[in-house]
């Protein structure tokens, strides 16, 4: 019996690979707001982080969501992000 495809998606603060089921997408929206998307659904250009505090953390000092999404990200919105993917994980 053939095993099924599992997506793979690169974790942008530790550079890890992982199932795209474990990780939290973070999306940049047509009209340019940023935020987390806990279905993985949402359109936009989207980013992925391990639900762990050191590769969000990482990710945020090394201004990665900034590079993945293309866009700056301000101190407001950086605050804002880290509150929804920490609220998501805890749902988790």
């Amino acid at each position: 019996m053939a095993r099924r495809h599992v997506p793979e998606r690169t974790c942008v603060g530790c550079r890890g690979r992982a199932p795209k089921a474990s990780l939290v997408r973070v999306v940049r929206s047509p009209d340019g707001a940023v935020g987390a998307d806990p279905g993985g659904r949402a359109p936009g250009r989207g980013a992925y982080v391990h639900p762990d505090p050191a590769c969000l953390g990482l990710a945020l000092k090394r201004g990665a969501f900034a590079r993945a999404l293309r866009r700056n990200l301000s101190p407001e919105e950086v605050g804002t992000l880290r509150a929804e993917i920490e609220r998501i994980v805890g749902e988790r």
